[in-house]
């Protein structure tokens, strides 16, 4: 290791995969590595509508279905929104469709999801320090462009630069006021277990559960 971080020695393609593995980074990233150090890149990149992607688009769809009446969705690695179930309407009613198309700028967009979370200081920080995380993980110009962009939106409430917990909270509730009344949600985010492409790898599944017997209620007893 010494002789390659001091380039007396150039590393294989087996160790440069073998150090991306190591690194934990994405595969987009361990692309960028193989070509840095000379070899061409072995993970593909699909377009979702591609016939090998019929598999994944229907394991996509079958969780987004099962999960209704509570709201699901599907993002890639730029928070753009791939896919959604009948349950997201709930959150989305009224907001404009041209911000719906990135998941981040209609959560915190003043004219998005904003003006109606209850705790819109303490979600966007939690939704900023995500964001800022998968910066750091990727060094990816679009996303901190993304990141500048919500950071200037305003913002009445504080916003946490540590998520410390209440009286008896276990985790970062999502509470939103709609239809009269306030709904309290928690989520859950899933990836693919062994991608090897990177449209992929980079989607991300994320599905809201009530966090309140009455918001469980209201959502069952609510037509999609």
């Amino acid at each position: 290791m010494s002789f390659l971080e001091t380039g007396r020695a150039k590393p294989s393609r087996e160790m440069v995969l073998r150090l991306g593995e190591h690194l934990d980074l994405p595969l987009r990233e361990r692309n960028g590595l193989l070509l840095a150090a000379g070899y061409a890149p072995v993970y593909a990149e699909s377009t979702l509508d591609s016939p090998r992607m019929a598999s994944v688009q229907a394991a996509i769809r079958e969780l987004l279905n099962a999960h209704e009446p509570f709201p699901a969705l599907v993002v890639d690695r730029g928070w753009n929104l791939v896919d959604a179930n009948g349950g997201i309407t709930m959150l989305t009613e009224d907001i404009d469709p041209d911000l719906l198309t990135n998941v981040l700028r209609a959560s915190l967009h003043p004219e998005g999801l904003a003006p109606h979370i209850v705790n819109l200081g303490e979600w966007r920080a939690h939704l900023l320090g995500r964001l800022g995380r998968q910066i750091t993980l990727t060094a990816d110009p679009e996303l901190s462009e993304l990141y500048a962009e919500l950071a200037g939106y305003p913002c009445d409430q504080p916003e946490p630069e540590i998520e410390l917990p209440g009286p008896g909270d276990i985790l970062v509730p999502l509470r939103v006021r709609r239809a009269g009344r306030e709904l309290s949600f928690f989520s859950i985010t899933a990836t693919f277990g062994t991608p090897l492409d990177i449209t992929v790898a980079e989607l991300v599944i994320e599905s809201f559960f009530p966090a309140d017997a009455a918001t469980a209620a209201f959502l069952r007893d609510t037509p999609l």
